[in-house]
C-alpha cells in the first residue's frame, strides 16, 4: 500500500473512531452507505484494473514510447488527446492508465494531455451532445475542450 492510500486510511479510520463517539447510529449508517457504494464500484474497478492489466502486458513500453515518448514532443502531445478524445468510460480509468503510459515512457505532457481530453472531449459522444445542444455548440465545445487539454498537458509538462 502506497503512502497515500495509508494516508487517506488513517484519516477515514480516525474521523470514523472520531464520530462513532459522538453518533454511532449514524456512523453505521454512514458504513452501509460507503459499504453500497462500494458494492456498487467493484465491478467497475475490477474492469479498470484488468484494462490495464492488459494495457501493460499487450501493449510494448517501445511502442507507447515511440508514440508518446519526449522525443515525439508535438506529435505526442497530439497523439496523447487524440486518444483521450476517442477513448470512452469512466474519468477515473484515466488515471491509471496515464499512470501506466508514464512508466512505459510516455511523456507527461502527452500523458496529461491525454487524461484531460478523456475527461472533457466526447468524441463518441458527439453524436447525442449535438442532438441536444446543437451541432455548432458540440463542435465548438469539443474543439475547444481538446485545444484546451493540449494547452494544460504543455503547462503541466512545463511545471514538472
Amino acid at each position: 500500500m502506497n503512502n497515500v492510500a495509508l494516508t487517506y486510511l488513517v484519516l477515514v479510520a480516525t474521523a470514523y473512531a472520531l464520530l462513532f463517539r459522538r453518533s454511532p447510529e449514524k456512523t453505521r449508517k454512514s458504513l452501509q452507505v460507503a459499504k453500497g457504494s462500494l458494492l456498487k464500484l467493484a465491478p467497475m474497478l475490477a474492469a479498470i484494473f484488468g484494462l490495464i492489466g492488459l494495457f501493460q502486458v499487450f501493449i510494448p513500453a517501445e511502442l507507447i514510447e515511440r508514440w508518446l515518448g519526449a522525443s515525439s514532443s508535438w506529435t505526442a502531445l497530439l497523439t496523447g488527446g487524440l486518444l483521450g478524445a476517442v477513448a470512452i468510460g469512466p474519468p477515473v480509468a484515466a488515471f491509471p492508465l496515464a499512470g501506466s503510459m508514464l512508466d512505459a515512457g510516455a511523456w507527461p505532457p502527452a500523458a496529461a494531455a491525454f487524461v484531460v481530453s478523456w475527461i472533457s472531449v466526447g468524441v463518441i459522444t458527439l453524436p447525442f451532445e449535438a442532438e441536444v445542444f446543437g451541432l455548432r455548440f458540440a463542435l465548438s465545445r469539443n474543439a475547444i475542450a481538446f485545444v484546451s487539454a493540449l494547452l494544460i498537458g504543455l503547462l503541466i509538462g512545463w511545471w514538472l
